[in-house]
């Protein structure tokens, strides 16, 4: 039930709502009470292998709207996101560490953090808010987690009402307060007209502050009829002033934010028994954020004329005296200047009067940060023009720890790559440290811990603070048999190859930049080949790779085209075919110079592909299986029954025509795993699964015939990630209660080469590695991935030599030829050349090969016309590449893993 108006709040608001979720045990461990009992079937192990998991490292690519430090306890500091969950600084690591990893399938809502709030009187207390969506698409009313060992166990009470970590006005805040004084009372701002909310018990319970007169009145979009545009966002903000307190007694001056142009501020001096607005405030604006300098006695309010976080034209900031009551807008521009809203609040606790505050909504051509040391009589900004277009900037900014928020673009001035931001809500400055300051944007945390060489005139610096925050939403894994062992499609930034597990890529993928790839595709004999498709504002919608996704060119694509959809590539890398949104299915042969409409197969169905016969493609859609033997051209219904509805994905296996796992379905209708070894003219179900939603396999165990099958699934009356080593006749569970990331059912995909290695996505926690400590399965594959650093000393029968010519030099770059000979006595039927170069070079341009560069490791392959090579016959290419100290030449290469003689 939707509780979204006020008197049904109201109604139960004279209950008391007692907690009905304990979670405690081991760190971040997590178990309802009302959880389903794990069944004893023989046919599932419920005791998970020990499994270590991870994030492949991309650091942040999501918004992060809230950061909170504690103010009694030194670098004690949180983060909330709108759809991961909610982090705890770790200053040893200058890292974040995930909190609400617990949180199950069933209540994958709690993963939107509204709020959060971190105890005073108590730094091992921390709370949070949490919730995604206050309309029918969170099936879960909200709730208030509370911890007593910094978010490392969890109880929570759910509430009679939906919050919206996702919402719109998810940058306003924080809606949720600690009272510093008397640490067992807290306040709650509630949306969708559902009130101001308290709890006198540290908040075990809550109940409605029936005093309190304006619910909020504000919609971002009235005449949206879905629940999201049109929710009331409500309550935004609670703020108290410590000094009308003492310790152990209720603070009695408390100032409440409203969703409400006209009645923004609120104040209580009884400590919350009453309620009035405050006399003089500024109308005609929200406010975003309201922060208390207590060193002053001032209440600045940052305000827009939206809720944000993507919108604002017009914006203010005002000051309160509290002693006086008078108001004054203390605005760092003039109104008629503004295109933005105000947001980003915060006061320096160690030097009162000093604050800044962010222009949230400055798209272009950045965000702007201003900064007061006058209580606002006078500011400065973190950039200025010095005759337009030129900016003179107060900062350096060094996002070398994470490269990829240059997002590779190279924009006209006054834009400048990387941006400072966008949609920066929050900016908080360290109350125990003037010098460091953090703020959260639409894909990071930015910080910089020399601050206030802002104020004398000296550049900062600003460098990503986000290691350990991964709030990527995943859309697609590959995992191909050879190159980087992983390829992900993401919402948003729109994915990135992986070289290295533990590294965060330098860029994702470009030409063309997709703002989500929805599906990506290699082909299983020729894995160079890859295909991508995915959202964007205008075509193209698809990109394709001949170097494993190193580097891309875009693709043509048929009319009508208004979204990604779901891409397959032919086994040998011979034809595509598509099904994208806004037009039917179509193929291509090539890389899709043309495209033909494909017959007997419905618009909008998904794709893949067989992975051994590369004329064979498969679809689905509403319960009906299709089979394509012509390359994709026409299509024949085969299986019926299937899952008619929900979330469906499925995957033929490698190396083998016409086997494929499909999962699927929908609770209350079908739903479930099943197999086909006959390419999807019949499917057999798996009895023992309930549920499944993705499916994906891995390098065979020691021993076994058939490939690891892994599957996100209910099995044993448990929801989990699951593993089979003996074609589904057995599972056991590799993940366990701390580590379930809510929902899991859009990809998951084992590692070909590594033994027990699975890719889990999830929605809002990034790409998670599975690592078993079972050595079943005899370890990785032998040989040397391409690109692996060769040594010194060639066998003495090496088949390849190989001749490094740098034929041009200048300051900074250089150009070299490269000559491969086959020196054995069997043709190269394609090749790949692998060396490191010795100096940091970098390739930027190459000839008569593609290439792919991973640190100072490169790898060259053959293009089409030279990738015959007879004994005695050689290949050349060329490239161009920046250079750094004395260029020295590498010393060592090696073809297809084998090494080469240098001549």
């Amino acid at each position: 039930m939707r509780l979204s108006t006020r008197p049904v709040a109201a109604l139960i608001a004279a209950l008391a709502l007692t907690a009905g979720l304990s979670i405690t045990g081991t760190p971040a461990s997590a178990r309802s009470d009302d959880a389903p009992a794990a069944s004893e079937a023989s046919d599932v192990s419920i005791a998970a292998d020990t499994y270590t998991w991870k994030n492949a490292r991309i650091d942040g690519g999501g918004f992060v709207p809230g950061i909170v430090f504690n103010r009694s306890e030194k670098n004690l500091a949180y983060a909330r996101t709108d759809i991961g969950g909610a982090y705890r600084w770790d200053q040893s690591g200058k890292e974040w560490k995930p909190l609400l990893d617990w949180i199950d399938w069933d209540r994958w809502g709690w993963t939107g953090v509204v709020s959060l709030a971190s105890d005073t009187a108590d730094p091992d207390n921390v709370y949070a808010a949490v919730g995604t969506y206050t309309n029918s698409w969170d099936p879960t009313n909200g709730a208030v987690l509370r911890s007593s060992d910094r978010g490392a166990s969890w109880k929570a009470t759910t509430l009679p009402f939906k919050l919206g970590g996702n919402m719109p006005g998810r940058g306003m805040g924080e809606r949720l307060a600690v009272d510093p004084n008397k640490n067992s009372v807290l306040y709650l701002g509630a949306p969708s007209g559902n009130g101001l909310w308290r709890s006198t018990d540290s908040g075990a319970t809550w109940s409605e502050v029936t005093a309190f007169p304006n619910p909020g009145d504000y919609q971002a979009d009235p005449a949206d009829t879905s629940g999201y545009g049109n929710d009331n966002q409500g309550i935004v903000w609670v703020t108290f002033d410590e000094r009308s307190g003492t310790a152990g007694s209720a603070t009695q001056d408390i100032y409440v934010g409203v969703a409400d142009k006209e009645n923004t501020v609120y104040r209580s001096t009884d400590g919350g028994a009453t309620w009035s607005r405050i006399a003089g405030q500024p109308t005609g604006y929200l406010a975003h954020k309201g922060v208390l300098d207590s060193g002053t006695g001032h209440l600045y309010l940052t305000l827009s004329d939206t809720g944000g976080p993507y919108d604002g034209a017009k914006g203010r900031i005002w000051r309160y005296d509290t002693a006086t009551g008078a108001w004054q807008d203390v605005s760092p521009v003039a109104e008629a200047d503004t295109y933005y809203g105000f947001s980003g609040l915060s006061v320096d606790r160690q030097d009162p009067g000093t604050l800044m505050a962010t222009a949230y909504s400055s798209w272009w051509p950045d965000t702007q940060i201003f900064r007061s040391t006058d209580s606002g009589a006078t500011w400065t900004q973190a950039w200025d023009y010095s005759g337009y277009p030129n900016r003179s900037n107060r900062y350096t900014l060094d996002v070398s720890s994470v490269p990829w928020l240059s997002w590779g673009a190279n924009p006209a001035p006054p834009e400048t790559a990387p941006k400072l931001g966008w949609m920066t809500e929050s900016l908080e400055i360290d109350p125990f440290d003037s010098d460091r300051m953090m703020y959260g944007t639409g894909a990071t945390v930015f910080g910089t811990e020399n601050l206030t060489a802002w104020d004398s005139g000296s550049p900062f610096t600003i460098t990503p603070m986000v290691k350990g925050l991964e709030e990527t939403a995943v859309n697609d894994l590959a995992s191909p048999p050879s190159g980087a062992p992983l390829l992900s499609a993401l919402g948003d930034i729109g994915g990135f190859r992986h070289t290295d597990l533990d590294e965060v890529p330098e860029l994702m993928y470009t030409s063309p930049n997709l703002d989500s790839t929805t599906s990506l595709d290699f082909a299983e004999a020729s894995p160079d080949t890859v295909v991508r498709v995915g959202n964007a504002d205008e075509a193209p919608h698809i990109g394709f790779s001949t170097d494993n996704g190193a580097n891309w060119f875009q693709g043509s694509e048929p009319s009508g085209v208004t979204g990604g959809g779901t891409v397959a590539a032919a086994a040998d890398g011979s034809g595509f075919v598509w099904s994208p949104e806004g037009a039917g299915v179509h193929h291509t042969t090539g890389y899709g110079n043309s495209w033909t409409a494909s017959t007997g197969i419905p618009a909008g169905a998904t794709v893949e592909s067989d992975r051994k016969n590369p004329e064979k493609f498969y679809g689905f859609k509403a319960g009906t299986f299709y089979v394509s033997t012509d390359g994709g051209a026409s299509f024949t219904a085969a299986a019926t029954g299937l899952p008619a509805e929900g979330n469906v994905r499925f995957k033929a296996l490698p190396g083998t025509e016409g086997d494929i796992w499909f999962a699927g379905g929908s609770a209350g209708g079908t739903y479930g795993l099943w197999r086909s070894t006959d390419s999807g003219a019949t499917f057999t179900r798996f009895t023992g699964v309930e549920q499944a939603d993705s499916v994906g396999f891995g390098k065979a165990a020691a021993g076994a015939s058939y490939p690891t099958v892994f599957v996100s699934a209910k099995i044993g009356g448990v929801r989990g990630i699951f593993r089979s080593t003996d074609t589904g006749a057995t599972w056991t569970r590799i993940n366990d209660d701390a580590h379930q990331w809510a929902w899991t059912g859009a990809a998951i995909t084992g590692d070909p080469r590594v033994y027990g290695r699975v890719y889990v996505s999830t929605n809002g926690r990034g790409i998670q590695v599975g690592e078993s400590s079972d050595s079943d399965g005899g370890g990785t594959d032998p040989g040397t991935d391409p690109g692996t650093d060769p040594g010194t000393d060639p066998p003495g029968d090496a088949t390849c030599s190989v001749t490094y010519t740098v034929t041009n030099q200048w300051s900074g770059g250089f150009q070299a030829d490269v000559k491969v000979t086959n020196t054995g006595s069997t043709a190269y039927d394609g090749w790949r050349l692998g060396w490191t170069f010795p100096g940091g070079q970098r390739i930027g341009q190459m000839w008569n090969a593609t290439h792919q560069q991973d640190g100072a490791k490169v790898t060259a392959s053959n293009v089409a016309w030279n990738g015959t090579v007879a004994p005695g016959s050689s290949a050349g290419f060329g490239f161009t590449g920046s250079s750094t100290g004395d260029n020295a030449e590498p010393t060592a290469f090696t073809v297809d893993g084998e090494a080469c003689t240098v001549e």
